[in-house]
């Protein structure tokens, strides 16, 4: 979930702790749609202005395009509805992960891999604080968000969407229809936000999701957004990684 690469942002510090409380806290996020959540607001990290609104809806860019996503609907109209209802279940996927509902506006309600195939995992980078991120995914005019976001400074992962359903982060209706997308808390050109507390969870995010899909872990099965058909994001950017990270999914 990435900020235009035009905007200037501020120098910004990662955050650390992990508050328990999650009252009600308003912000806005990058790539993935948030709305007022109450989440855990990094206590030295202030939070960027949101961005001016597009000429081509969230909606539209990140859902990959209205008009093929209503066809597959119109063809799987028993296993595919477009999320407007109840979220599904408070239940995680992943066992270290936190229950932080995106809103049902932002994703479209499937049952894969019965529907699709999971074979991808899809890396972001926010461009906007953990706390805003989690705030805009909750928004229903945000019109995207991810599976999952990773905190800065502990590692610690929310889970948004389940994984069963499709969330609306790259920008391409085809790869969201098989892959899961894990945010990052962060700003492409701020490396500071990519710790060893990051990695290491992330990585074992992905581990997880690629052992359940039997996805391979290599780079042909977890890219960056910026690899995704069509977009315009740089994210996770040129200070991510890559060695590292695959060989932390690897084990080795």
């Amino acid at each position: 979930m990435e900020r235009s690469r035009h905007q200037q942002l501020p120098s910004v510090q990662p955050s650390s702790g992990r508050p328990g409380t999650r009252s009600g806290q308003t912000g806005a996020a990058g790539d993935t749609d948030p709305h007022p959540t109450g989440r855990r607001t990094p206590a030295s990290a202030p939070a960027p202005a949101p961005d001016p609104a597009p000429a081509t809806t969230r909606r539209t860019i990140l859902r990959g395009g209205l008009a093929l996503g209503a066809a597959a609907g119109a063809a799987l109209t028993g296993d595919l509805w477009t999320g407007q209802g109840t979220a599904a279940a408070a239940t995680v996927d992943y066992p270290s992960a936190i229950w932080a509902p995106a809103s049902t506006a932002n994703y479209t309600a499937a049952s894969r891999p019965s529907t699709y195939p999971i074979n991808l995992v899809v890396i972001h980078v926010t461009q906007e604080t953990f706390a805003d991120t989690i705030s805009l995914f909750q928004d229903p005019a945000h019109a995207a968000c991810a599976h999952y976001v990773v905190r800065s400074a502990d590692g610690a992962i929310d889970q948004c969407v389940r994984e069963h359903d499709i969330a609306w982060h790259a920008g391409n209706w085809d790869y969201n229809t098989r892959s899961i997308g894990i945010e990052h808390e962060g700003w492409v050109d701020q490396p500071a936000y990519f710790t060893t507390a990051m990695y290491h969870a992330s990585a074992a995010l992905t581990a997880a999701i690629c052992d359940k899909y039997g996805i391979p872990k290599d780079r042909n099965h977890i890219i960056g957004h910026s690899q995704v058909p069509g977009t315009d994001h740089t994210d996770p950017g040129p200070n991510w990684d890559w060695v590292r990270y695959i060989r932390l999914v690897n084990g080795t």
